[in-house]
């Protein structure tokens, strides 16, 4: 049976001592880990910048109604500067063997979704980073679009409400789902790749979670201690 892959949810931020989530340290810990890939969520601000961060909301301030230059200078909480999309690039072509798990988060509009795809894709094609970026998102415009864009691309969707026929004449390469959506509907698992789709879970940080789905042949799993199922 095919071993499981190990993807570093928001990078490897679970250290001791601890780094910051979607941190360019947490990008670096995950690339020295060596685990298959490193995910990490990407906002657009209220100018089309595009940030590596969370939550919608820095502190008061709402990332989509917010400038870059009122955002550039707050601080995560190991004190590095909050990244730019393009900061994390520069940084994950620097380790090729490490998968870089674009979430591009959803947007208040399709327009919005549609221009912040096409920042996106501008970059990994400025960084020539084709061969090693993979997408993730909650929204299935977000989804669709790229594929049209980039046919090539490899797509999951996170959302959890579309089944493994779904997914496919979607034309989607897979799903990134939620662990205990994933528990009580194991048979997806094979039912996906049988139709030629990758599987993924997150957020898995229990040993017990991790051998089951890894027993039913799940293609990868999205944790934040990769360190403990890297070499399982």
């Amino acid at each position: 049976m095919k071993k499981t892959q190990i993807i570093a949810h928001r990078g490897f931020w679970k250290t001791n001592p601890e780094t910051s989530e979607n941190s360019i340290q947490a990008l670096k810990n995950a690339q020295e880990l060596q685990v298959y890939g490193s995910e990490f969520d990407v906002q657009m601000t209220k100018d089309a910048e595009l940030i590596v961060f969370h939550d919608e909301w820095i502190d008061d301030l709402e990332i989509a109604e917010t400038n870059f230059e009122d955002l550039k200078d707050l601080r995560l909480s190991n004190a590095e500067n909050i990244p730019t999309l393009e900061d994390y690039l520069i940084q994950g072509k620097k380790a090729s063997n490490c998968k870089l798990i674009v979430e591009l988060k959803p947007c208040k509009t399709k327009e919005l979704e549609y221009l912040m795809v096409k920042k996106a894709l501008e970059l990994i094609q400025k960084y020539d980073l084709e061969n090693q970026r993979e997408f993730i998102s909650f929204s299935l415009n977000i989804c669709k679009t790229i594929k049209k864009e980039k046919p090539n691309f490899i797509v999951f969707y996170l959302n959890g409400d579309l089944n493994p026929q779904e997914l496919k004449e979607a034309g989607l390469d897979g799903f990134d789902y939620d662990f205990e959506l994933l528990l009580a509907n194991l048979n997806w698992i094979s039912e996906a790749q049988n139709l030629g789709l990758k599987t993924n879970s997150w957020t898995v940080n229990d040993s017990e979670i991790f051998r089951k789905l890894s027993d039913a042949g799940i293609d990868f799993i999205t944790t934040n201690t990769p360190d403990v199922f890297v070499n399982e």
